[in-house]
């Protein structure tokens, strides 16, 4: 069972992830800097950071699964606050210095520690729930 809850967890949070960034691709492209062809899409496309982030999120709702057993999360409510906690807390500060040293626009902080906290938090809902 805990394995499924985890592959459920980690599609849910990968899932989620191409909504936020298909509803927010335009201030996300001009603060990432990725040059895009005349239609608009990024250049040289490649299917591995969608390879990457799924098993980014298998990583993520794994350890997630881990703590939340270790600190006894079994319900809901607590699973959606405790991973909005993981992803504000602890994911969004490290993009944050990441994007920081690297000169890059806030904006572009706040869209992917968005995606961190709130794709933290659909994982850690689906994992009390499954």
């Amino acid at each position: 069972m805990g394995i499924m809850s985890v592959l459920a967890a980690a599609a849910a949070g990968w899932v989620f992830g191409a909504v936020w960034y298909m509803a927010l691709s335009k201030p996300w492209l001009e603060a990432s800097g990725i040059d895009c062809d005349e239609t608009g899409k990024p250049k040289g496309g490649s299917p591995l950071p969608f390879v990457l982030s799924a098993f980014a999120m298998l990583l993520v709702a794994g350890m997630m699964r881990h703590i939340f057993g270790m600190a006894g999360i079994a319900t809901a409510g607590a699973g959606l606050v405790s991973g909005l906690g993981v992803g504000l807390f602890f994911i969004a500060p490290w993009i944050m210095i990441n994007n920081a040293y690297g000169m890059r626009p806030f904006k572009l902080t706040l869209i992917d520690g968005g995606y961190a906290t709130f794709g933290c938090g659909v994982i850690g809902l689906v994992l009390t729930l499954i």
